[in-house]
């Protein structure tokens, strides 16, 4: 038979610990926290033109605009969700229509769109997305490129239900 003894060291130390871990929300079991929502974008908006057509490529092409479109909350991707997209390109300003093309997501809630190199604008080469549905929240994105060499860009939604 084992016999414990309890020193005031011992009971110190499993007394912080208890307290230290109470206090860290350890104790509390392990939740599922669900996938959240993505917020605009400061300056994802800009230039924005509503009912952007859907179409085929943007320009001559070259470049490659990609990314995904999930549902919050559960995470599951999204068929047949309309991401526009624009930038400033070898073949235009961001504000000019021509540069504007919109894309629908596949059933693996996944979309592609070929359109001209980006260039730097302001001194960063970036893009912007939008989801501008109503069954979603609006969102708006403007990710950076690492380098204006690059020739794609992605970006990702987790949309809002509206």
């Amino acid at each position: 038979m084992t016999t414990r003894v309890f020193t005031r060291r011992t009971l110190l130390t499993t007394g912080t610990a208890a307290v230290t871990l109470g206090a860290s929300g350890l104790v509390v079991p392990a939740r599922a926290q669900g996938v959240a929502p993505t917020p605009s974008m400061r300056g994802g908006s800009n230039n924005y033109l509503p009912g952007a057509p859907i179409v085929e490529q943007i320009g001559g092409g070259g470049f490659w605009m990609t990314g995904t479109v999930r549902r919050a909350g559960d995470g599951a991707p999204l068929a047949g969700q309309r991401i526009q997209v624009w930038a400033h390109t070898t073949e235009g300003h961001e504000r000019d229509p021509h540069s504007h093309g919109a894309t629908l997501t596949d059933a693996n809630g996944e979309f592609r769109l070929e359109m001209p190199q980006i260039v730097p604008a302001f001194g960063q080469a970036h893009g912007h997305l939008a989801y501008d549905d109503d069954e979603f929240e609006t969102v708006f994105l403007r990710p950076l490129m690492g380098s204006p060499r690059d020739t794609s860009l992605s970006a990702h939604f987790v949309l809002q239900p509206a």
